[in-house]
Order: C-alpha cells, then structure tokens, then sequence
C-alpha cells in the first residue's frame, strides 16, 4: 500500500510542513518523487514510514524531546500546585 506525504505525516504525528522541512533538511530521507500529470508526488511504502518513526526521536527538537520537555515542564507545574500552603504567620 502506498501513502501520500499528508497521510504520512497525519501516521507520524507531525504536520505537514514540519516533514516537508525534515525532508528538505535531509533529517529523513524522502522516497523516490514520481511525476503526476505536472506535479511530483511522494508516494511512501510502510518501510518507509517505520523508517521515519525509528529517525524521528534521533532529531533535535523532534516530536518525541519536545512531548517528554513538556511532560516534564507539566509535572514541575503540578508538583508544585500540589504543596500544602501555610497560613501566613500573623504579626
């Protein structure tokens, strides 16, 4: 079965022109384009796209660092909303 780079990056998680941009950073590599009428398509095979999903946590300020910052960030946050407070001392 064959994918479009939409329904690919609609599989990986990411927007569209986030893939486009880590193809045209040659972060992940982008198969073979195949001319359509006047325009070039990317069709993209499962291989592919496993092969995408395993390159992805290896990028900087890939999906995967950027969702476990704001993990962190969120259990920071709660954490500290979590602290009993203490009455103000009267003077």
């Amino acid at each position: 079965m064959l994918f479009s780079t939409h329904q690919v990056a609609k599989k990986l998680g990411l927007s569209v022109p986030s893939l486009y941009r880590y193809i045209e950073m040659k972060k992940l590599p982008a198969p073979q384009a195949v001319r359509v009428g006047n325009r070039d398509v990317r069709t993209w095979t499962e291989a592919d796209i496993e092969n995408a999903r395993k390159l992805l946590p290896k990028i900087a300020n890939g999906r995967k660092t950027r969702y476990k910052k704001k993990q962190s960030a969120i259990s920071t946050q709660q954490s500290a909303e979590a602290k009993p407070k203490r009455p103000k001392k009267k003077k």
